[in-house]
């Protein structure tokens, strides 16, 4: 095979604790003593491990200048002389991988490009990332297998990287970067891009590559985070800042509404007066707040006089008292004041910048250092934050590389790229550095950049220095709360070091982040498909402990199976293809797997959620979609039971259930679901006094269990569903036999001179106040609600409930139609009254048993063949007789009526069937005013709670 050349490497140590390897490559074994194309590894133990094929170190790709649609691409030992660049390959030893060096010379009379320097080539098998196209400022792709190409962000000081693995024999893999040496150049020059060679010219690339386990990402992970693209020897990064307990408050903000100081939003000129407090209250409504205001007094005033940057400061109106109260007010509203330093201030009065950068902290007590035109911070810098104020932010302008990151904590990205590449992987490098993406919200709408913030884990700078603020920005700005929430709810997600990017989709242009913490998982999905997605999407391994919740649309996230295997479904808006290409293009979409902690449970008829928790610090509860203009309230994690109408109002539709820890993160989510107009309960009922016997006029309800049936009328407003599902316990009470006459009724206004707030037809069959002679002893009619409720509480008695009502009527007997049995004496006949209605309209009731509804208003107890077995009498056929429960569908609230009454209108029964009506029959009594409902065929009886009964 050749004379075999090795790189003898020792023991590998990887400085991170969150990545560790058992073995490492220790030696790569050459085809030939140029070190160009490699056939076998051999790792830590000793062992060779032979690659899947004869693999060439490196590629890279040649044009001339300002032709690089025209490159040719060369692969190492592969050329046969033909490439106008001489190579030579070296290693040395190195403890962390392999480490080498190529060196390209022009050995061409040409002047030419040299670009795209690629470890092992590029293979449609493996994921690479190297160069594409000719953009000026964002050429770097990562590729991978049966993906379209995705644009990526790498440091500013590594564009032209190359980064590729391959898969070995025994399943493990090896991970290479090369990376060019600025310093190298010599007869030549240095594009972002490309290195520029005249004949003769030279450049080096370092070369290293490592032993890794498991999918692409791993390679990525150890090469990018673990390593830090070796822009610091690995083990020696000082993570100092980032351990400092008064800088972490950066890491889990999300927004910087960064503006001038004669922004409108903070000064108002020609009132003379700061409108920061109103923008801070906006933001608060409708974002959720700001953690960081920006403040910049200096560009483009700057050099206009005498005065320095800090002088600037000193002359806004009110001076820095009036500057350090604004200070205050950001941080009684959990928000941080920025100032912004411009190190280029050299020329105007003189004063040491950063003695007076430490005064401005200090006086104006801000909380946050913008570093004008710089990508880093410096010992100095810092020094003299600290002796300003404890916990200041040094927030660079530009996005800091990795050897800078030592020496500050935050950054932005900066808004140099129109169309901004889609995956930034700054992010994967470190993911605990605070990341602001910078967008310009007066220029364009600028959906896809939110979007962008939320699907790579980290924040936006609202760039308001630009003046314009269009009538759209309240559209994007209602798109941004959505996302701030879920960012802000689930923020320890979005820094943890395991933070996976592109997982694999079954859908192109569909792309999926995973970021895992403890017990929570967090799906970032961004579509760039038109049509929207709706569709199974990335595998997960369902877990019965576990499930989980679409957190944009706040549903309970469906798997579908294929092929044995387990695919989220995810459920992502569609967009206009017209924004194809621009700042607003795309969709975005989160899921969360959460491990199940809430106990939830909700009765639709009865109003009634349950909820509890045996984890976390307290359960919110909201209204419809969660945001911040939403309504919601919060609760113990103990358990709770609540009456939704009662608690939030007229809601419909949907409720979410969520469960927060201590730091007020979302840990668990359940969501209730019911259709609009369904109706709820919203009566309650008040408990009487409980009897020891049985007082006259009412007899024993045994407790038993109702097995609920039910027969509907018409059905064009919905009647509530059950208020449970198959059965309910029922408790033994007391029951009127009969239904409250007018003489009873009489002795109630005669002892308490009740007077009806609406007097509106009541009472409206008396004559004068006074009952007709030979009614006394008829049921009590043209009375409302109200009045049955005051007669029962004069009474110590109250209505029944529905359930009661039924139970009683039916003896217990769930199959009991009728108070005497069967139907067998009922004539009836099916009539279609609409496409979508058939009812029973009842014929012939046996007239022996109950008033068959032939008009006649007559007394109570004139038909004792119709007693039931536990001796009550006229339930049906008398009149329709009030329940206790009171529904609201959210449109209308009626009462619930039972039994049917003496009056069946012979053209419009199809509205309300009259006569009697079996005993599972529900009608509803529509609520309008007390006057309205009053009718002449609705009266009532009353039931009261007992002890154990003596006779």
């Amino acid at each position: 095979m050749g004379k075999f050349i090795s790189a003898y490497l020792a023991f590998f140590i990887c400085f991170s604790p969150l990545f560790t390897h058992a073995q490492h490559l220790q030696k790569l074994n050459f085809d030939s003593d140029k070190n160009e194309r490699f056939v076998q590894l051999t790792d830590s133990n000793g062992n060779t491990i032979d690659l899947n094929e004869v693999t060439p170190l490196f590629s890279y790709e040649v044009c001339s200048p300002g032709q690089p649609g025209q490159k040719q691409m060369f692969r190492a030992g592969t050329d046969n002389g033909n490439s106008p660049f001489s190579t030579q390959i070296k290693f040395q030893e190195y403890e962390f991988g392999a480490k080498g060096t190529i060196n390209f010379k022009n050995k061409s009379s040409d002047t030419l490009w040299l670009t795209n320097v690629l470890p092992f080539g590029p293979d449609e098998k493996s994921v690479y990332i190297t160069g594409k196209g000719d953009h000026g400022l964002s050429r770097t792709y990562l590729f991978r297998p049966g993906y379209e190409a995705v644009n990526v962000i790498v440091p500013d000081n590594a564009w032209e990287l190359g980064y590729n693995e391959r898969e070995l024999k025994d399943g493990r893999k090896i991970c290479a970067l090369t990376r060019r040496d600025r310093e190298s150049i010599t007869n030549g020059s240095r594009r972002r891009f490309e290195t520029v060679l005249y004949p003769g010219g030279s450049v080096a690339y370092t070369f290293y590559a490592d032993l890794f386990e498991g999918d692409w990402q791993e390679g990525l992970r150890l090469t990018f985070q673990n390593r830090m693209l070796y822009d610091v020897e690995p083990g020696t990064f000082n993570n100092t800042l980032f351990e400092r307990d008064d800088l972490a408050w950066i890491r889990h903000s999300y927004l910087n509404q960064a503006m001038m100081a004669w922004d409108h939003n903070f000064y108002d000129a020609e009132a003379g007066k700061y409108t920061l407090p109103n923008f801070i209250e906006m933001n608060n409504k409708v974002l959720g707040g700001a953690e960081i205001y920006g403040l910049w007094p200096t560009w483009p005033t700057l050099g206009l006089d005498q005065r320095n940057q800090w002088d600037l400061f000193r002359t806004m109106p009110g001076g820095i008292n009036k500057l350090n109260s604004l200070a205050t007010l950001t941080h009684q509203n959990n928000s941080h004041l920025f100032i912004a330093f411009n190190p280029w201030d050299t020329s105007t009065r003189s004063e040491d910048p950063y003695d007076g950068m430490s005064k401005m902290v200090k006086e104006i007590d801000a909380d946050g250092v913008v570093l004008d035109c710089s990508g880093a911070s410096s010992e100095q810098l810092r020094n003299a934050a600290d002796k300003g104020k404890k916990g200041v932010v040094m927030y660079s302008e530009g996005m800091a590389v990795p050897k800078d990151m030592q020496g500050i904590v935050s950054g932005r990205v900066h808004n140099a790229l129109y169309y901004c590449p889609m995956l930034n992987l700054n992010k994967l490098i470190k993911p605990d550095f605070a990341i602001f993406r910078v967008v310009e919200v007066g220029k364009e709408r600028i959906k896809r950049e939110y979007n962008l913030s939320l699907f790579n884990g980290y924040g936006t700078e609202n760039n308001l220095y630009s003046p314009g603020r269009p009538y759209w920005l309240d559209e994007q700005w209602e798109n941004l709360a959505q996302i701030l929430m879920i960012q802000r709810e689930n923020a320890f997600n979005f820094t943890d070091f395991d933070f996976t990017p592109l997982i694999p989709t079954l859908l192109d242009n569909v792309y999926v982040n995973k970021w895992p913490y403890k017990d929570k998982t967090i799906y970032t999905i961004y579509n760039l498909r038109p049509e929207g997605v709706f569709d199974p999407l990335f595998e997960v391994s369902p877990d019965d402990d576990f499930h989980f919740v679409d957190l944009w649309s706040h549903e309970e996230a469906d798997l579908a199976k294929i092929d044995g295997k387990h695919f989220v479904k995810a459920d992502v808006d569609a967009f206009s293809k017209k924004w194809l290409g621009s700042n607003n293009e795309g969709s975005v979409g989160v899921v969360a797997r959460f491990k199940k902690q809430l106990n939830t449970s909700f009765n639709l008829p009865a109003d009634e959620l349950r909820f509890s928790a045996n984890s976390g610090k307290y359960i919110r509860v909201w209204a419809g979609i969660p945001s911040y203009q939403g309504t919601f309230k919060d609760y113990s994690t103990h358990q709770q039971i609540l009456h939704l109408l009662s608690e939030f109002g007229r809601s419909e539709g949907k409720f979410v259930v969520q469960l927060f820890d201590n730091e007020n993160q979302l840990i668990d989510e359940n969501v209730i679901n019911f259709p609009a107009a369904s109706a709820r309960l919203i009566s309650t009922v008040h408990a009487t006094e409980k009897s020891k016997s049985v007082p006259e006029g009412m007899v024993k309800i045994p407790a038993g269990t109702l097995l609920l049936k039910e027969k509907l009328g018409d059905s064009f407003i919905p009647y509530p569903e059950k208020l449970y599902s198959d059965s309910i316990q029922v408790n033994a009470f007391l029951m009127d036999i009969h239904p409250v006459t007018n003489a009873q009724f009489k002795t109630f206004l005669d002892e308490t001179r009740y007077k009806p707030a609406d007097s509106e037809q009541f009472l409206k069959h008396w004559k004068d106040g006074k009952i007709k002679s030979g009614d006394e002893n008829k049921p009590v009619i043209n009375v409302s609600y109200e009045d049955a409720q005051a007669y029962a509480r004069w009474a110590g008695k109250r209505l029944p409930t529905e359930t009661e009502w039924q139970y009683a009527a039916q003896a217990g007997e769930p199959d009991r139609e009728w108070p005497w049995g069967k139907d067998n004496n009922i004539q009836k006949e099916s009539v279609f009254v609409t496409n979508t209605l058939t009812v029973e309209n009842l014929q012939g009731v046996d007239s022996t048993l109950c008033n068959p509804g032939d008009g006649k208003y007559e007394a109570v107890g004139q038909y004792p063949k119709g007693t039931n077995p536990w001796g009550l009498e006229d339930l049906v056929g008398s009149v329709w007789q009030l329940t206790n429960d009171v529904y609201d569908n959210g449109s209308y609230n009626f009462i619930m009526i039972k039994g049917g009454s003496y009056f069946k209108a012979k053209d419009s029964w199809w509205y309300v069937q009259g006569g009697p009506q079996p005993l599972t029959y529900r009608q509803k009594l529509l609520r309008v005013s007390q006057g309205f409902e009053r009718n002449a065929t609705v009266g009532f009886r009353c039931v009261r709670d007992v002890k154990e009964l003596t006779r």
